[in-house]
C-alpha cells in the first residue's frame, strides 16, 4: 500500500472532522431544548466500525464526550456481539443513556447509528445530548440527594429506536411515559437523529471522493499520528512523580467533603495516572463512572496540549489505573448524577495541580470548574403548562503564566454556555433581574484569575421547584505557584423575603418556590497565578478602576495603593510590599 501524500492525508482529517462539525450544527439549528439549540450541550462523533474506537470529533462538542462517547459506542458493539441487542441494518439508531456502559449521567442521551457502504459496516457515528429531563426524582434529573441511579430517572440499554430509518412507536412510547414535558421531546429527538443523517451524507460525500481504502487508510495514520504527536508532547515534561489534589464539597447526603487524589508518574514518553487513593464511594450522585472519570483526564491533557488533535491515538500514552474501590468507579446501583457535570472537573483539576508543577508555563491555575446546573420545574398557569428550565453558567478561568484568566469561561469539561436570558424569560416564566461580572472573585496573582458571574432570577407567576448540582462551594478554585484560590460558589434562594442557603452549600434539590421568590447565584473565580505582590502595579490600578477589585482589596491582595482617583501611591506600595517580602 502506497503511502498517502501530506495533502490528501490533511484534506481527509478536515473532512472527518468537517463532517463532525456539519452534524453539531444540524443537531444545535434543530433541537427544541435551549440547553441545546442555545447552549450547545451536546457533541457529534465518528467511531470505528469493529473497535468503537473514536476517529473524530467535532470541534464545537463537549470535551467530556470525547472519551465516553467512545466507550458508549464500544457498549453498543459488545451488547450486539453478545446478541443481547440487536445487529445493525441500514437507517438504524440505538438509544442509550446507561452511564454504567460507557456513559455520564442520565440526561446525556447518545444515539448511535451505523454507516454502511458497499453492504457492509464502515464506521458507527453518534452523538450525545443532553435532554431537559429524564424522569427522576425531580426535575431536571439533577437529584442533590438521590442514593440510588433509580431516583434519578429512566435508564436505557442500548435498543433501537429508529429501526430501517422509522421510529419505534412502542419505544417512544415507554420514554414518554417517563419523562417530564414529554410532548416536546420529539424535537429534540428528530434533530439527534438527523444530525446523524447529514453525518452519512457528508461520508458518503468523502468515500466517494477519494475511495473507501484511501479514507480507511488515512484514519489508520491519523490515528498513528496523534499518538506520535501526544508522545513527543509528554518526552518535554521532566521524568518524575507529581502529586494534585481536589477537594468536591460533599456528596449532597453525606455533609463531608470528597477527595481527588491524583499520583502522575512520567517516564520517557507516556503518563501513567492513578487516582486509587481518593475517597471510596459515596451515598450521594457525586459518583463518577470510569469512562467518565478517564474522559476527564483526556480532556485535561487535551487543555494542556490543545494542538495535538483528537482520535483514540491521542489516548494511548495515558495510562489510567482503574480506581475500582473509590468514588471515580461508580457500579450499580450507584447514584451519578453529579458525574459529568461536576465531578469529571474535580478530576481536571487535580491534573492540572499536579502537571503545573512540572510544566509551569503549560498549565494554569484551577477554573472554576462549575457547569452551575440549576433545574426549575414547575406550572406556568398563563400557558397553562408545565416546565422544565436548565441553566448553566460560566465563571472564572485561571491564571497562566503569562495572562490573567478567562472571565465567564465555560465549564472546564465543555463548551456549553449560558443559553441568552432574553431566550430563557419567553420560553419559561422568570425575569433575570442581575446578570452581572462577580466582581472580586478572581483569585490574586502575578496572573490574577478570571471572574465568575452573579446573577439573580425571579419566578413570575405560579409554582415550582428548584434544584441544585453545584461545586467549589467549600473552597474556591486553587491559585498555583503562589496565586490564591478564586472565590467559591455561592447559591441563595429568597422565599418570602427570608433567605435560605443549602446546608450543602451548592447542592439541593425540591426547593419549593412561588411567585416573588428568586434565586441568587454567584459562580466561582479561577485561581490566581504567581505572587499577587508580583503583580504589575498598573495593571491592579486598571481593575480597580474597572471596578473589578476594591481599593481595600488592591492593598490587601496584591500590595498596591491606588487611590480613589485611580492613582496609584508608588510610595506607600513599595513599603507594602516591601513589608510583605519580610
Amino acid at each position: 500500500m502506497t503511502t498517502l501524500d501530506p495533502v490528501t492525508l490533511t484534506v481527509i482529517q478536515n473532512g472527518l472532522q468537517q463532517v463532525c462539525n456539519e452534524m453539531d450544527l444540524a443537531f444545535s439549528r434543530s433541537a427544541f431544548s435551549p440547553v441545546i439549540a442555545e447552549a450547545n450541550d451536546r457533541s457529534d462523533g465518528i467511531y470505528h466500525a469493529e473497535t468503537g474506537e473514536l476517529i473524530a470529533q467535532g470541534d464545537l462538542g463537549l470535551p467530556v464526550f470525547v472519551g465516553t462517547m467512545q466507550y458508549s459506542t464500544m457498549a453498543v458493539l459488545d451488547k450486539i456481539a453478545a446478541g443481547e441487542t440487536a445487529p445493525p441494518e441500514d437507517g438504524d439508531v440505538y438509544i442509550v443513556n446507561d452511564p454504567y456502559l460507557g456513559g455520564t449521567h442520565l440526561m446525556d442521551v447518545r444515539f448511535v447509528a451505523p454507516f454502511f457502504h458497499d453492504g457492509k459496516v464502515f464506521a458507527w457515528l453518534a452523538n450525545t445530548g443532553h435532554w431537559p429531563d429524564i424522569g427522576g426524582a425531580v426535575p431536571g434529573g439533577f437529584s442533590a440527594n438521590a442514593t440510588e441511579v433509580e431516583q434519578e430517572g429512566l435508564r436505557l440499554p442500548p435498543v433501537k429506536l429508529f429501526k430501517r430509518g422509522a421510529l419505534d412507536k412502542e419505544i417512544y412510547a415507554i420514554i414518554t411515559s417517563n419523562i417530564r414535558i414529554a410532548d416536546q421531546r420529539i424535537g429534540d429527538i428528530k434533530a439527534q437523529a438527523a444530525a446523524l443523517t447529514v453525518g452519512k451524507r457528508r461520508l458518503a460525500a468523502m468515500i466517494e471522493r477519494y475511495g473507501a481504502a484511501t479514507v480507511e487508510q488515512a484514519i489508520a495514520e491519523l490515528k498513528s499520528r496523534a499518538e506520535q504527536q501526544m508522545r513527543a508532547k509528554i518526552a518535554t515534561i521532566p521524568d518524575g512523580v507529581y502529586d494534585g489534589e481536589a477537594v468536591v464539597d460533599s456528596d449532597g447526603v453525606v455533609d463531608e467533603p470528597l477527595y481527588i487524589r491524583l499520583k502522575v508518574t512520567k517516564r520517557d514518553k507516556e503518563l501513567q495516572f492513578d487516582l486509587s487513593r481518593s475517597s471510596p464511594p459515596c451515598m450521594g450522585p457525586m459518583n463518577s463512572v470510569i469512562a467518565t472519570t478517564r474522559s476527564s483526564v483526556y480532556l485535561a491533557m487535551k487543555h494542556i496540549f490543545p494542538e495535538v488533535p483528537i482520535n483514540a491515538g491521542t489516548f494511548v500514552p495515558l495510562k489510567i489505573d482503574d480506581p475500582d474501590g473509590t468514588f471515580l468507579y461508580a457500579r450499580y446501583p450507584r447514584p451519578v448524577s453529579g458525574c459529568a457535570a461536576e465531578v469529571s472537573q474535580r478530576i481536571a483539576e487535580a491534573v492540572f495541580a499536579a502537571l503545573v508543577q512540572a510544566i509551569p508555563e503549560r498549565v494554569t491555575a484551577a477554573p472554576a470548574g462549575s457547569s452551575g446546573n440549576f433545574a426549575l420545574g414547575g406550572w406556568d398557569p398563563a400557558r397553562e403548562r408545565a416546565y422544565v428550565m436548565y441553566q448553566i453558567s460560566g465563571g472564572g478561568y485561571g491564571g497562566a503564566a503569562e495572562l490573567d484568566g478567562l472571565t465567564n469561561g465555560c465549564s472546564t469539561i465543555g463548551i456549553s454556555k449560558t443559553p441568552p436570558i432574553e431566550v430563557v424569560e419567553q420560553l419559561y416564566p422568570v425575569l433575570f433581574e442581575t446578570y452581572a461580572l462577580r466582581e472580586g472573585s478572581g483569585g490574586a496573582g502575578a496572573q490574577r484569575g478570571g471572574f465568575g458571574v452573579d446573577y439573580s432570577v425571579r419566578i413570575r407567576r405560579g409554582e415550582a421547584r428548584a434544584s441544585f448540582v453545584m461545586d467549589h462551594g467549600r473552597v474556591g478554585p486553587q491559585g498555583a505557584q503562589g496565586g490564591r484560590d478564586g472565590a467559591p460558589n455561592r447559591v441563595t434562594v429568597w422565599r418570602d423575603g427570608t433567605a435560605y442557603e443549602p446546608p450543602h452549600l451548592s447542592k439541593d434539590q425540591d426547593i419549593a418556590i412561588r411567585a416573588g421568590d428568586r434565586v441568587e447565584v454567584s459562580t466561582p473565580g479561577g485561581g490566581g497565578y504567581g505572587d499577587p505582590f508580583t503583580r504589575d502595579a498598573e495593571l491592579v490600578a486598571r481593575d480597580v478602576r474597572r471596578g473589578y477589585y476594591t481599593t481595600a482589596q488592591a492593598l490587601e491582595l496584591f500590595g498596591v495603593a491606588v487611590s480613589k482617583t485611580g492613582e496609584i501611591d508608588s510610595a506607600e506600595t513599595a513599603r507594602r510590599r516591601q513589608q510583605a517580602a519580610e
